[in-house]
Formats: structure tokens, sequence, C-alpha cells
């Protein structure tokens, strides 16, 4: 009954004229910063934080939120229509979304994203109302160790992202791994891997990373495959731009698995909603009875991680509002949104702040559906985009690609590592290799060994902390038997294929 209360109490709040107005603002700001690569949620709102000082704090977090949430809506746009993924999260909805407005289902995966953002992003805040506590709880008892399995479960995807050849996929993933070891050591401030350059200290960045990957590279494999210089296949009917009836029931899972998925990741803080994104694209495909469609363009292969990646931002939301936790960059900076508000999230802001708490809640509700109802009417204009011709619509993504590579520190060397991960994905591309598991290498290195190795200083340098704790055990198992499964399924299949 409190939390009934406390939610009737937060729609009193959040139906306030005013605090609409900063809802939709929010909403339709979050959505074009996620269309526009490079951006990102973290830095549009940074740069908008000043503006809300003489705000009500109440309407300042909404707008904020929705800003936060819109974000994640938007970034399917370009990544399926263009194969330019908007944020690190968005990288998984490429495999597919992109291919799949290859085949003239551009309209239809956009759909699919929205249904599955709306269908995952209300199951977040559902769980955000009732499961904060006990969830933050068990969050709690998340450390290193565990932080460190979880690492290596979502790097044992590869084997189910990477296609045919274990092998390859295990190159391609270090590769990764090394990429995200460049610039300066944590832990003891030394450079690595720069060769000399002041340029490499702080590493590369991961936009310039997955836009050379699958955008550059996609336009070269293009080009050198000699496509008619004619524009992708868009259906004429309104109603063929949208999912059919067979495709939102292929989604069924997908959209379940997406929504619990994100939400639990979003939960544990510095997890991110792209460890989110990959779990539910690898969990999809390893329950599949169809796993080697993935990649070709399948509907499934959309709606789990563009769910995970909504769903997360609900989660992230328990251990900000009910420990004062920020889960990763951009509820860092709603933390200090808050703190400059004079509210103090944490166990006591539902009874000291209730009506930002709730109002906040009661917002969320609210920006999703007019994110959703703002959406799918959009699919029929987005998909105008694969109408241009081919000669055209390259150029327009290469000049995307330079912003958003340049955008990112305002330095041309970006431009010169942005041509080079185009040419490593598009050799890649030609001998066989997945991007996928270089991009999830990249993603995970940093944070797994800053895991692994402060698991080290914890137990002096005994290694087998990892495994003594239930939890990091459990998981550290899971990925030890995702990694033989194939060849033990191979196995049994030579084993039946001997005569008697």
């Amino acid at each position: 009954m409190e939390v009934l209360g406390g939610l009737g109490q937060g729609f009193a709040v959040a139906l306030q004229p005013m605090n609409l107005v900063w809802c939709l603002v929010g909403c339709f700001l979050g959505t074009l910063v996620g269309i526009l690569p490079g951006l990102g949620p973290a830095a549009t709102i940074a740069l908008l934080l000043p503006l809300t000082y003489g705000m009500d704090p109440t309407g300042g977090i909404i707008m904020l939120c929705g800003i936060y949430f819109g974000a994640k809506y938007g970034g399917s746009t370009t990544s399926i229509l263009l194969n330019i993924p908007g944020e690190a999260s968005s990288v998984a909805t490429c495999l597919d979304g992109y291919q799949m407005a290859r085949k003239g289902r551009g309209g239809a995966a956009l759909g699919i994203a929205a249904i599955a953002s709306f269908i995952a992003g209300t199951f977040g805040i559902v769980a955000l109302t009732l499961m904060a506590p006990p969830i933050a709880a068990f969050g709690l008892r998340f450390s290193s160790p565990e932080y460190f399995a979880l690492m290596v479960l979502g790097l044992s995807l590869v084997v189910v992202l990477g296609g045919s050849s274990l092998i390859k996929a295990l190159l391609a993933l270090l590769v990764g791994l090394w990429l995200t070891s460049i610039g300066t050591d944590l832990f003891t401030s030394q450079s690595r891997f720069t060769f000399g350059s002041s340029f490499l200290i702080s590493g590369i960045d991961f936009m310039i990373i997955a836009i050379g990957v699958f955008a550059i590279a996609g336009v070269l494999e293009s080009i050198q495959a000699g496509e008619e210089n004619k524009p992708l296949p868009v259906p004429s009917r309104m109603r063929d731009l949208l999912p059919s009836r067979e495709e939102l029931k292929a989604c069924r899972f997908a959209f379940a698995n997406g929504s619990v998925v994100g939400f639990i990741v979003g939960v544990l803080p510095g997890a991110g909603s792209s460890i989110a994104s990959f779990l539910a694209y690898g969990i999809e495909k390893a329950v599949s009875k169809h796993p080697e469609k993935f990649g070709t363009g399948v509907p499934e292969g959309v709606a789990a991680p563009e769910g995970a990646n909504n769903a997360d931002s609900g989660g992230a939301l328990v251990p900000l509002l009910t420990l004062g936790i920020p889960g990763g960059g951009t509820t860092a900076i709603l933390l200090s949104a808050l703190i400059l508000w004079g509210v103090r999230p944490g166990p006591l802001m539902m009874l000291e702040s209730p009506q930002v708490f709730w109002g906040l809640v009661a917002s969320l509700y609210i920006g999703n559906i007019v994110l959703l109802v703002l959406n799918l009417p959009l699919v029929p204009v987005f998909a105008q985009i694969l109408r241009i011709p081919l000669h055209v619509l390259f150029p327009i993504i290469f000049g995307l690609a330079l912003v958003g590579a340049y955008s990112v520190s305002d330095n041309v060397m970006n431009l010169a590592l942005l041509a080079g991960f185009g040419l490593l994905g598009y050799g890649m591309a030609k001998f066989g290799f997945p991007a996928a598991p270089l991009i999830l290498g990249f993603v995970l290195g940093d944070a797994m060994e800053r895991a692994v190795r402060q698991s080290l200083t914890m137990s002096q340098g005994d290694p087998t902390i990892l495994v003594e704790r239930p939890i990091s055990a459990v998981m550290l198992g899971l990925a030890a038997l995702i990694l033989l499964a194939p060849s033990l399924l191979a196995a049994r299949r030579r084993r039946r294929a001997m005569p008697a």
C-alpha cells in the first residue's frame, strides 16, 4: 500500500503542466542525442546541467532522466539504417538491424526496436517501483571477484557471437583486449603500448573503433562488392514499414530476455548497458532454434539487445536512488545534479524527498509512453533514408563518421585512427573474422583488468579468491561450460557418425 500511495503522489507531481513539459523536452532531446553518433547522454546531460541550477529539483531530474531514456530509444536509428552505433550499447543492434535494413525490413527493425524499448523500459520501471531496496541489497554483494566473473561470462559469449570459427573469434577478442590496454595504467600510472605517442596516453575512444569497424568497413565492403548504385529496398505500403505479426511472435522470448537481463545487469554498479545488450544477444542466440541465422537479419537479434539496453536504465536508477551509488557515467552526473539541488539519494530519500523520488518514478512511466508515441510514427520518416541512392548515402555515412570521430576530443588524429580501424574492419570481414568479439573485448577489457587486479590486491596475490566466493564461482563455471560446449557437441556428433 505504501508503494501505491507513493506512486499516486508521484503521478500528482509528474502530471503538473510544467513537469509534463520538461518530460517532453527531455524525451525529444534524448531521441536526437541517440541519433547523433559520438555525443551520448552523459555528455548531453553534463552540458545541460548548468541550465537546470535554477529549476525545481523535480522538474530538473525529470528532464535529465528523459534525456537518459530517450537516448536509449534513439540510439537504434543510425545503428539499423546506417550501421553507425550511436553509443557502445547500440553495437549489438547493428549485427542484425542493419542486415534487416539491407533486406528491405529497416522499418520493421525500427518498429521492433521501439516496441522492445517500451516493453523492457516499462519492466525496468515497474521493477524499480516494487523491488528497489531488496535488489539494491543484492547488488551490494558484488565485489571485484564477482565483477571479474561477470566480465569473463560476457567474454565467453564470443563463442555464440563469433560464428563458426572459435579460433577466429578468440583472436578478434584478443585484439580487442589489447586495444583497451593502450594508454595509461590506472594502478601504476605507466604508459602502455603508446609507441612514444602522447596522443595515445589517454587511450583510444570506443566510438572511433565502433564507427570504423562497423560503418567505414561496411561502406568499403559494399563498394568492393560492386553493389548496384540504387537505394536500399523500402516497402511502399505503410503497414509493411512496421513489424509483421510473425516477426513480433518470433520476438516474444527476446522481449522477456532483454527486459530481465538488462534490469539485472543495470542494478550492478559499473556493469553498464553494453554488457547487458551483448549478454541478451548471446543468450538469445544460444537458445534459438536457428542460431546460424543471427547476424543475417533476424528480428530477435534486434529485440533482445534493444530491450536490454533500455531495461538497464531502470536498473541503473536502483542503486542511484536507494543507495546513492552511481552505476556509470550518466548516473554519476545525475547524482551530482541531485546533490546540487540539495537532494540526498540513499535509503532515506523516499522519506526526506518523497516528491522528487516518486515524481521521478511516475514521470518514467509517462516518458516511456511519450517515447513510444514519438518513435513509432517516425518509423516511416526514418525509413525514407534508405531511399537515398548509394552514391549519395555512402558520402553521408562517411561524413557522419568523421564528425562523430572528431567530436570525441576535437583532435585530427582521431580521423587517422578512424581510417585505420575502418581498414582493420574491412580486412576482418574479408578474411572471415567477426567484429563483435573485438568490440566486446574492448568494452569489457578495462573493467575486467581493474576487477582482477583489485581482487588480487584484496587477497594479497592469492588467485583462489576468484573461485572461493559462491557468486563468482557459479559465473566462472557457466563461462567454462559456454567455452567447452562447442567442443563437447562436436565430439558427440563425431561419435554418432562413426560406424558401429
